[in-house]
């Protein structure tokens, strides 16, 4: 009998084996390749920073931040394998004594309808999170179980524990470890304290059973028994284990985490990174951006441009209020304001309900049950809206703004418009500009943008006025006309004509007769105040003189246009161009001559800290071969910058352009106090609206006009609708700096000259200026301003030009 029982174990053994083996076989057929593990890289966040660090945006399918295993601090380590899988480092992958306990339970809940429990290891979730999918099942548990073999014998311990801390789901939309740090507790891994660390092993099971806000109770219990069993294994001493569990669970959100406003900026770099790597090396990808931004400047830049396009959009009329509610309703007027959505880009404005319409105030209400006050004096701008930009008288009494049953926007004041205080809830009525615009701010030597709004609100719209709208510069593009003449003999005391001009276009196509704005005449004007007081009549001559092709060929080499056509019209500004463009062309303006590439980006470095990108590509040999600082003086980089003008004529421009300033359509820029050029643009019927302009190290570049082009006004130019927003953004960046010169280049002369007549001034001249000429085109002692040798000729009044020259 023992003999026929052992028999029969005998063979129910090998049977055994034998399903066993036919087991495995079958489902280690088709399987994932677990080596693929060996090369896995998850899917990580990207970051982008702004030029002092600070954090701008963040771009992940999963919000995931790769740390490799040596990088992830032991305390961390310990919480997780404390709570998951004590036994890591010394089983083979397979916990059995925990797998036969999980076993016997799933056989005594058969037919509860309980949920089956698992005894995975470390090396289990890693085979099912990479492998596998999230299927309860013994088939699964099956499959599982081979991967976890296979993975045992081709990685190292270490390999397994970094897949697993970097791949892990812990709810709050965080996949990995330093993901959840940041995203619960706003701290980088090493910052964790025990409690902390402990909390976040307390996850993985179900984040959702343990959320720290509306499961707070059963996420401090679960928190507390992970720190219990890192006291058990001997991770943490009693002392720290109790101050541990007596420490509350507090979470810091990441939206207190300061972020850098600057959506339009955000959203072009976004676009390049997808141009440079695909959607999935944006969102995958990990990737470290620093870009060129500076907060400062971009605060800056936003305020400068939604005051100025505030300020036009009040000069020309109030259009009515955002909608109406029925006073008469019984839901009454809380209700339906609460029902109202704000408009898009009001923010921080709040709408408010038109209560009662007085003779010097208005009584409104807010959805918040605040009432309050709109005086008089916070109305006075609102006079009524006409056709083409028009408006009317200004209004004496609230009834001719505002009715009963209006929702307006409106923000709260202190102040009055004379500067005494107003009564506690006061507020001035506003609205949301219908007219756009952008500015943009470019370093000079190197092209880097430093700040960028493209548009009154991104919210209200992405589209972004600063590098995507494609307009007409008008009379800013003349710097680039006048620069081709003193490339071609030309100085700026040269005289020209002021006076009408007339083109023969063809047959039947009529004279073109451009003008100047004032429609006025001058005469013989020197070439700078032509500049200065933006004379379209000289421009045209000017241009013609030096012939359209040569005028062309200057406009592409500044990147303005790559397909102007050399007509004379387009050296009044008829061509189309962006506001990136110009500023970036008198970039080169100021920095004399040298060409920049605009760009956003610094550098890109990949999930390794590996530099994959960046801008400058000169190398600093003497940096890398200096280990350390020995007093040695600072490394010289070479100038790799093409010079693609003559610098001498570059700072002609540059000097005329300051003469705009501070004699010409943008002297109202003058008050600042510093040394600043540049030039106004408008377009015909005003549709457009331009200021460009510098300091030494600094070009800005400011446009408004409407997204559907129609006029801005009758009235409005450059001077009055870019200028000012120049000007304020001017004002508050060179705050505290110093009064720095424009860097006149060598070969230039400073002499002093007659500002009315060009000739050398003399001792009892009072309206002198320094001009800077060339030194073959230095005027001699007796030149009387209309031309002698090494001097161009006056250009003279000439009807039906020839076509010569002009295509």
């Amino acid at each position: 009998m023992l003999g026929y029982l052992f028999g029969l174990g005998i063979v129910m053994a090998i049977a055994g084996g034998g399903v066993v083996i036919y087991a495995l076989y079958e489902y280690g057929k088709g399987l994932p390749e677990h080596t693929d593990l060996k090369d896995y890289d998850p899917p990580t966040v990207t970051r982008v920073h702004a030029g002092d660090g600070r954090l701008m945006e963040e771009y992940a399918k999963e919000k995931r931040i790769y740390v490799p295993i040596t990088a992830v601090p032991t305390r961390v380590k310990d919480a997780f394998l404390s709570a998951e899988d004590k036994d890591f480092y010394t089983h083979g992958g397979l916990n059995y004594l925990s797998l036969a306990r999980a076993m016997l339970t799933n056989v005594k809940n058969i037919g509860s309808g309980k949920r089956l429990i698992g005894a995975s290891t470390i090396t289990q979730q890693v085979a099912k999170n990479f492998l596998l999918t999230n299927e309860v099942s013994y088939e699964r548990k099956i499959k599982e179980a081979i991967l976890t073999y296979r993975i045992e014998n081709a990685f190292e311990k270490e390999r397994i524990l970094d897949l697993y801390l970097n791949e892990i789901f812990l709810g709050y939309r965080s996949y990995g470890v330093a993901a959840a740090s940041l995203n619960y507790f706003n701290k980088s891994l090493d910052e964790l304290t025990i409690a902390e660390a402990a909390y976040l092993a307390a996850l993985p099971k179900a984040p959702s059973n343990y959320h720290p806000v509306r499961r707070h109770a059963a996420a401090l219990a679960r928190r507390n028994w992970v720190i219990g069993r890192m006291l058990e294994n001997g991770k943490i001493t009693e002392a720290e284990a109790e101050t541990a569990w007596q420490s509350p669970l507090e979470v810091i959100k990441r939206d207190q985490t300061e972020v850098v406003d600057a959506p339009y900026f955000s959203e072009e770099v976004r676009r390049e990174l997808i141009d440079l790597y695909g959607e999935d090396g944006l969102y995958e990808g990990g990737l470290s951006v620093r870009t060129t931004l500076q907060p400062r400047l971009q605060k800056i830049a936003q305020k400068s441009l939604r005051d100025g396009l505030i300020e036009y959009d009040r000069r020309h009329g109030w259009r009515g209020p955002v909608t109406t509610y029925d006073p008469e309703s019984p839901d009454g007027w809380k209700r339906q304001l609460e029902a109202i959505p704000a408009p898009k880009g009001a923010n921080p404005w709040k709408l408010a309900a038109v209560l009662d319409v007085g003779k010097k105030s208005v009584s409104i209400g807010l959805a918040d049950g605040l009432r309050g006050t709109i005086p008089m004096s916070e109305m006075k701008w609102a006079r009524k809206w006409l056709k083409n930009q028009r408006f009317g008288g200004v209004p004496s009494t609230p009834g001719h703004v505002l009715s009963l049953g209006d929702v307006v926007l409106v923000e709260g004041v202190t102040k009055t418009p004379k500067g005494n205080d107003y009564p506690e809830n006061t507020f001035a009525l506003r609205q949301i500009p219908d007219v756009n615009g952008g500015l943009i701010a470019i370093d000079p030597h190197t092209g880097r943008v430093l700040a960028m709004s493209g548009g009154f609100s991104f919210s209200r719209s992405s589209f972004n006025r600063a590098t995507q709208a494609i307009r007409q510069p008008g009379s800013a593009i003349k710097p680039f006309i006048y620069l081709s003449g003193l490339d071609n003999g030309y100085t700026p005391a040269t005289l020209i004509q002021d006076a009408p001009f007339s083109l023969d276009q063809g047959a039947g196509l009529g004279k073109w007769k451009p003008g100047n704005y004032t429609k006025k005449f001058y005469g013989p004007t020197r070439m700078r105040v032509g500049l200065e007081k933006s004379r379209n009549l000289m421009t045209v001559r000017l241009a013609q003189n030096v012939g359209m092709n040569k005028i062309v060929e200057y406009v592409r080499r500044f990147g303005i246009e790559n397909d102007m056509k050399p007509v004379l019209s387009m050296s009044l500004g008829a061509g189309e161009t962006s506001l990136l463009q110009m500023t970036t062309a008198y970039a080169m303006l100021v920095n004399g001559g040298k060409r920049i590439e605009p760009t956003l980006v610094d550098r890109i470095q990949d999930r390794r800290g590996k530099t994959v990108f960046r801008h400058d590509s000169r190398n600093c040999l003497p940096c890398v071969s200096d280990d350390e600082w020995k007093n040695q003086p600072v490394p010289t980089l070479p100038d790799t910058r093409e010079q693609i003008v003559d610098p001498a004529s570059a700072y002609q421009v540059v000097s005329m352009l300051e003469g705009v300033v501070q004699r010409g359509t943008g002297r109202r820029i003058k008050s600042i106090g510093k040394p600043l050029g540049g030039k106004t643009g408008t377009t015909n019927k005003s549709f457009d609206a331009w200021f460009l302009g510098f300091s030494p190290d600094l070009a800005v570049g400011a446009y408004v006009g409407f997204d559907n082009p129609k006029t801005l006004g009758a009235k409005e130019q450059g001077a009055s609708a870019a200028a000012p927003i120049f000007k304020s953004f001017m004002e508050e960046a060179l705050k505290g700096a110093p009064a720095t010169p424009f860097r006149v280049p060598a070969g230039i002369r400073l002499v002093r000259i007659n500002a009315e007549t060009g000739r050398l001034a003399g001792v009892n001249d009072s309206n002198v200026i320094v001009e800077a000429f060339k030194p073959e085109n230095v005027p001699s002692p007796n030149f009387s301003g209309a031309g002698e040798e090494n001097d161009n000729p006056l250009l003279s009044v000439t009807d039906g030009l020839t076509t010569e020259g002009l295509y």
